[in-house]
């Protein structure tokens, strides 16, 4: 064992005795970080707007800050952009990661020098929770690949601007520095498959032994590898790897894909990471989801999500939260963000100590005749048609079809196939029969013969990341919607 390896599994160990120190007291720490966040911000433009400085205890706090989305929050961010200081959060923050908003275009998410430790705590973390329960440390002294986005950033009023990927790159610890791939020069190609193009020509005779990114964009370097390779499977090209970290999406759907690629099982880290915070990673191979970091400078708000558009929806905190409910996630943070309302939808797994999966977006979901579909729903039933019918899928997204040009109306199901199934009917039929398990409306639809059965509609070979090229968000953090409740994109892809 290498001094690296077993200064790793020394590490994790301290690691993990103090997450659990954490861990153990949910409700006691979310209080904490609350109080730590009212009392840092009460003389900011914002604290002083909603009289932080009368705010004792949550109810007050709900009661004076409205729950807010990007563009409501967009005024006071205008005027940190513009160089004004203690708007949001005590001086300027250190950072703008900019991401593309699905309604409001470009959206730019301070990062402070409180908050921006957290996102590199948080991904060193989940290596060494991994470390500390499998005692597998073989990975540390290959290479390791991040698919990530331009570390280049522009500079205005002191402020730095870019991709979180790219920002996060600038922060790389000085002993990965060796092991990291691509190269600085390589990472700083803006287009994304002439900047695929170079990772592989970079890696291909490299010991690589960790790699990392959003599953859809994974399977393209492996697909781009392969064919340089003539053929040869990914873990024939590395021997040594054995660890695969990703976030944004669900594996599940390309899990068979993945393993095909490779020729063989690897382990996986998912981690549950955004601009506007580092919220959750997997810190066990042996229990369902992530671990919710209840100590990282958020905190969190839970509204169920088919009350979320109700007129004055309850919002809970985590001592409130119970299994198995779909819940909008709300943060408060030390990047000066307020009950602000990420998108994301997340269910609990486990309440001791406390698990999430991310279960979908409160804007995508399918919901045109009152069934409101979520992602997490048409996720399971594809992985329950992909293992009950032996295909391989590369991508799938779903949509409805309101105004059919005969019979009744549908889901349609838009799906790029790998291996396609013997029978497509048999494949159509074993999807809606898990949806109509997992979604009692759906079922009343169908059964009521609102809705036909699911329509299964095939994609051309790398169709989606056509799609995605198309839009300009081919790469990156960019990621297909599982399901919308218009045919924007069923209809680009048709």
């Amino acid at each position: 064992m290498s001094i690296k390896a077993l200064a790793a599994k020394i590490f994790a160990r301290k690691i993990y005795k103090k997450t659990q120190a954490w861990a153990q007291r949910p409700v006691e720490i979310q209080e904490k970080v609350f109080q730590n966040l009212i009392k840092s911000a009460a003389q900011t433009s914002f604290g002083k707007d909603h009289y932080f400085n009368q705010i004792k205890k949550v109810e007050d706090f709900q009661k004076n800050v409205p729950v807010r989305d990007y563009e409501d929050l967009k005024p006071y961010v205008e005027k940190v952009i513009k160089g004004e200081e203690s708007i949001l959060w005590p001086g300027k923050p250190l950072y703008f990661a900019k991401t593309s908003g699905t309604t409001s275009g470009a959206k730019f998410i301070p990062l402070t020098k409180e908050s921006m430790p957290y996102h590199i705590e948080a991904a060193r973390n989940a290596i060494l929770h991994y470390v500390n329960e499998t005692g597998n440390t073989d990975f540390v002294d290959g290479k390791m690949i991040f698919l990530q986005g331009s570390p280049i950033l522009t500079e205005k009023y002191g402020i730095k601007f870019g991709r979180l990927s790219g920002i996060v790159a600038h922060f790389v610890p000085r002993y990965l520095q060796r092991n990291r791939m691509p190269s600085w020069e390589t990472n700083c190609i803006e287009d994304w498959e002439t900047k695929v193009d170079a990772i592989v020509d970079e890696t291909i005779k490299e010991d690589m032994s960790v790699i990392s990114g959003i599953p859809s964009w994974v399977q393209m370097y492996f697909e781009r590898l392969q064919q340089k390779s003539n053929g040869k499977k990914i873990g024939e090209i590395f021997k040594n790897f054995n660890l695969f970290i990703y976030g944004g999406v669900n594996y599940e759907p390309y899990r068979a894909k993945f393993e095909q690629m490779i020729g063989r099982k690897v382990d996986s880290i998912e981690l549950f990471p955004a601009s506007e915070g580092f919220f959750a990673y997997q810190d066990s191979q042996k229990e369902k989801g992530m671990l919710l970091l209840l100590n990282s400078g958020i905190f969190y708000e839970f509204i169920k999500a088919d009350e979320f558009f109700e007129e004055n929806p309850k919002a809970i905190t985590i001592g409130e939260v119970e299994m198995g409910i779909n819940y909008v996630l709300i943060i408060s943070t030390n990047a000066g963000l307020w009950r602000y309302n990420i998108g994301d939808t997340v269910q609990f797994t486990s309440l001791a100590p406390y698990r999430v999966i991310v279960s979908g977006r409160i804007k995508h979901y399918i919901s045109a005749f009152g069934e409101h579909v979520i992602a997490n729903e048409v996720e399971n039933a594809m992985k329950e048609a992909v293992a009950s019918t032996n295909i391989v899928i590369n991508e799938f997204t779903v949509a409805p079809q309101i105004n059919p040009s005969n019979g009744l109306p549908y889901h349609e199901w838009l799906v790029e196939f790998e291996k396609e199934p013997e029978n497509m009917e048999v494949f159509a039929e074993t999807i809606d029969n898990s949806m109509r398990k997992q979604n009692i409306y759906y079922d009343d639809l169908i059964t009521g013969n609102v809705l036909r059965k699911v329509v299964i509609t095939k994609v051309s070979k790398n169709g989606f990341q056509e799609y995605m090229k198309s839009q300009g968000k081919l790469g990156g953090q960019n990621k297909i919607p599982r399901l919308s409740n218009d045919r924007k994109i069923a209809d680009n892809l048709r």
